[in-house]
């Protein structure tokens, strides 16, 4: 990372960068002889009374002192992406939001405001896509009286991480108590190669609705409601994979619950990948790559070219499976909860 001129260290960002990517270099001791540095890269989301907010692609937010400064610069806005179909943050925010949506909706402005019974944060929570049409924190005081109506805790979903992402209003919500409780990553990848993963897809079984095996695989099923059910169907194409329980086995039982299930909507371009669960006994077989190679290429029949699907950033084997299927992240969403 280069802050030099001539070989001198440069700081050459100031307040009016706020709302920039920027790279910084700052002293970790005080400055002594033995004076360390760390580096910060991410966008500069504040500059008040000496102190500086970075708010890093993962969420994290990072404050500097001002007096700590070394060096500093603007960079680029987000980096060239090397693999996997072009895709911006508005299009993915708003297929995403189509592939899980809630019961009842309503519009602040640009944010929609969206519930279900308490089901899933996704399907609970504030979607903002642009200006909500007042100062935001008169916007998060009605956000927190619309899910207090609805005896439900206040999300507001936010995303990092991209060119166009809300780092700016990720700082605003911290700024006004809410505190971010989940973090997960959206990967996107060419959906051909999916599909052509060597897999038994002949063992899949795919239907337009959950049924009663589906759902008793389902780990998110513990609460069942119709509030549910119509989360779980939502979509322009909604597709449930599963592998039935005991597969392989000589004494397969039929009603016992599937060794795999998985879900996929088609929307356009895209084929949005979720609730890949696999029986604990069934286990490294292979079986969540045969419900989304199945899935894949049912969703190639309908016109779809690209994929996504969201991982939690603490789910290490989740994380290893989509890397070796080519998905690579594209941006980070967040929840953030009213205090």
């Amino acid at each position: 990372m280069e802050f030099t001129i001539g070989g001198r260290l440069e700081v050459r960002i100031t307040p009016a960068d706020v709302g920039k990517r920027v790279s910084v270099r700052r002293r970790t001791d005080g400055g002594g002889a033995g004076a360390e540095f760390t580096d910060a890269v991410g966008v500069l989301t504040s500059w008040n009374n000496g102190v500086l907010s970075i708010t890093r692609k993962s969420g994290e937010s990072v404050h500097i002192v001002e007096s700590s400064l070394v060096a500093g610069k603007v960079v680029p806005a987000a980096p060239a992406r090397r693999r996997g179909p072009a895709a911006s943050f508005g299009e993915l925010a708003t297929v995403t939001a189509r592939a899980w949506q809630p019961v009842e909706s309503e519009a602040l402005g640009d944010w929609r405001l969206r519930a279900a019974g308490g089901f899933t944060r996704r399907a609970n929570s504030a979607l903002p896509l642009g200006d909500p049409g007042l100062p935001v924190g008169e916007a998060l005081g009605r956000v927190r009286d619309w899910y207090e109506e609805r005896g439900l805790p206040a999300y507001v979903q936010t995303a990092t991480g991209a060119e166009g992402t809300q780092e700016l209003l990720c700082a605003e919500l911290e700024r006004h108590g809410w505190r971010r409780e989940v973090s997960a990553e959206v990967r996107i990848a060419a959906l051909a190669p999916v599909g052509d993963l060597e897999a038994d897809a002949r063992a899949v079984r795919l239907t337009r609705e959950p049924d009663a095996a589906w759902l008793a695989r389902y780990q998110r099923f513990s609460t069942p409601g119709p509030h549910v059910l119509r989360v779980l169907g939502s979509g322009p194409s909604v597709w449930f994979a599963t592998v039935p329980g005991g597969t392989g086995g000589p004494d397969t039982d039929p009603d016992a619950p599937p060794a795999a299930i998985g879900r996929c909507v088609v929307d356009g371009r895209w084929a949005g990948f979720m609730a890949v669960e696999v029986a604990p006994e069934q286990r490294r077989r292979g079986l969540a790559t045969t419900v989304m190679a199945a899935l894949a290429r049912r969703a190639l029949d309908e016109g779809a070219s690209a994929a996504w699907l969201q991982v939690e950033e603490d789910n290490e084997g989740a994380r290893a499976l989509y890397d070796g299927m080519g998905f690579a992240a594209h941006h980070r969403y967040h929840h953030y909860r009213s205090a």
